[in-house]
C-alpha cells in the first residue's frame, strides 16, 4: 500500500512540475500545450525532463530562456524542422501543425524553463 501511495505523490509530483505553479489559466494553457504535445507525437523524439531522440524540453527551454523571441524561435523550428542544432538527428518539419498549434507548443515548452 505505502509504494501505491508513494507512486501517485511522485506522478503528481511530475505534473505539478509539468504544469507549473500558477494562476488557472496558466495550469490550462500549461495542459493545452502538454496534451497537443502528446497527440501530435512530440512525445515520440522528446521527453519533459531526459534526452530522448531529441533534447529534453526542459533543456530546449532553458536554452533559449535569455532569447527575447524565443517563442517565435521554437515555433519557426517546430513548423520548419532543423538539424545540427542538438546533435546529429535532424527534426522533421511538422507540416500538420498550424502556426498556431505550434506557437501553443513554443509557448509551452518556455514554461519548463
Amino acid at each position: 500500500m505505502k509504494s501505491t501511495s508513494y507512486a501517485a505523490l511522485a506522478a503528481a509530483g511530475v505534473l505539478s512540475a509539468t504544469l507549473g505553479a500558477g494562476s488557472p489559466a496558466a495550469h490550462a494553457e500549461a495542459s493545452a500545450g502538454l496534451a497537443l504535445a502528446q497527440q501530435q507525437n512530440c512525445m515520440s523524439c522528446h521527453s519533459v525532463t531526459r534526452p530522448f531522440m531529441g533534447p529534453a524540453l526542459h533543456d530546449v527551454a532553458a536554452q533559449y530562456a535569455g532569447r527575447e523571441d524565443a517563442a517565435a524561435y521554437l515555433k519557426h523550428k517546430i513548423l520548419d524542422g532543423s538539424t545540427g542544432v542538438w546533435g546529429r538527428v535532424a527534426m522533421p518539419a511538422n507540416t500538420q501543425l498550424t502556426p498556431d498549434q505550434a506557437a501553443t507548443l513554443a509557448n509551452w515548452v518556455m514554461t519548463l524553463k
